[in-house]
């Protein structure tokens, strides 16, 4: 499992005084970060391997400016080019969000989701939760 600590910024208010559900998503891919540097460790766009086939997000309390955020990633179901991320968002020891993306090893080239090495698979497996 990943640890990913965040400052919520006053940009990402809404006109509530709340975090802005719009920000999960970035927050969330954010947070995704280590699980991009196994499939790519420099980070080179130019090599990327990864496609975002699916995410959803549920909002389960309200988020605030001025409290910091940590969100907590880990890995459900891997498939054969396929694999599930799982975070939860919390502020104060509360749970605020939660939520799941479905990644795809993707080949840009051919333009279509090829098989995840065993190398990395084996990495992947490492961060089940």
């Amino acid at each position: 499992m990943f640890i990913h600590q965040l400052e919520p910024r006053f940009a990402e208010t809404d006109a509530l005084g709340h975090i802005s559900n719009t920000i999960f998503p970035i927050w969330f891919e954010d947070a995704r970060t280590p699980v991009f540097k196994i499939f790519n460790p420099e980070m080179d766009v130019h090599n990327w391997t990864l496609i975002l086939a699916r995410q959803e997000i549920d909002h389960t309390a309200q988020t605030f400016i001025g409290k910091s955020v940590s969100i907590q990633t880990g890995l459900g179901k891997i498939g054969n080019s396929s694999f599930e991320v799982i975070q939860i968002a919390e502020q104060d020891g509360q749970v605020i969000a939660k939520g799941k993306a479905v990644l795809v090893h993707f080949d840009y080239e051919l333009q279509k989701a090829s098989p995840i090495p065993d190398d990395i698979r084996a990495q992947l497996e490492a961060h089940k939760v």
